[in-house]
This record gives structure tokens, C-alpha cells and sequence, in this order.
């Protein structure tokens, strides 16, 4: 799993990180079981603070999609990842719609966050 972090974005570090495994664990790209890498190895790789990669991988286990374990590491669960067939057809349908109206995929972004809230 390639993970990247982009410094010149509003989003902090910490959230970029997360967004980007829960997209992977969503994907069916980091299935049940996938380990993640070690966060003072990930730390260094990004050049982030630790604990930027500490509250990313808090964050997703308090949404227990992943679980943390002392000299284990974080490993994808899958607690949430299993049903989102539906979503994916509900995502497909509104990237459909949004390319058929030419809406630019930031709008949409700002859409889907505003309904969420």
C-alpha cells in the first residue's frame, strides 16, 4: 500500500493518512488481516512526527477498522469494511451523474461532505 501525504493541502496529516486507508480497506485493497506498516517506519518515510501516524491509526481503530496491538503493529479488521456494496453502487451512480452534468469533482467533494454533516 502506497501512502502519500501532500503539505501544501488544508487537510491535516493525521486525516490524509486515515482517508487514504480507509479508502484501501473500502477498495478491498488492504483486505482483513493486512498489516499495516509501523508507524515510526511510516513516520520516516513521509518525513511526518510520529504521532501524526499514531492519530491517523487511532482513529481508525476507534472506527474499528483497524486494531492495535502492542509489538503486532495495525492490522485492517474488516469490522466495517464487508458491506459496502451498496455504497460502492451509490458512489458509481453519483460519479455517473456528476460527469454527465460536467460537475467538477471538487464540487461534488463539497457536496458529499455537506450531506454527511
Amino acid at each position: 500500500m502506497l501512502l502519500r501525504i501532500d503539505t501544501a493541502s488544508d487537510e491535516p496529516l493525521y486525516a490524509q493518512l486515515a482517508g487514504q486507508i480507509r479508502t484501501a480497506v473500502a477498495r478491498g485493497d488492504a483486505p482483513p488481516g493486512t498489516r499495516l506498516p509501523a508507524a515510526r517506519e511510516l513516520a520516516a518515510s513521509l518525513e511526518v512526527n510520529l504521532h501524526t501516524v499514531l492519530h491517523a491509526y487511532q482513529d481508525l481503530r476507534d472506527e474499528g477498522l483497524v486494531d492495535l496491538r502492542r509489538g503486532r503493529g495495525a492490522v485492517v479488521t474488516g469490522h466495517r469494511a464487508a458491506d459496502l456494496t451498496e455504497l460502492h453502487a451509490a458512489v458509481d451512480a453519483l460519479v455517473a451523474t456528476a460527469r454527465r452534468l460536467h460537475v467538477a469533482p471538487e464540487t461534488v467533494t463539497t457536496l458529499v461532505k455537506e450531506a454527511l454533516r
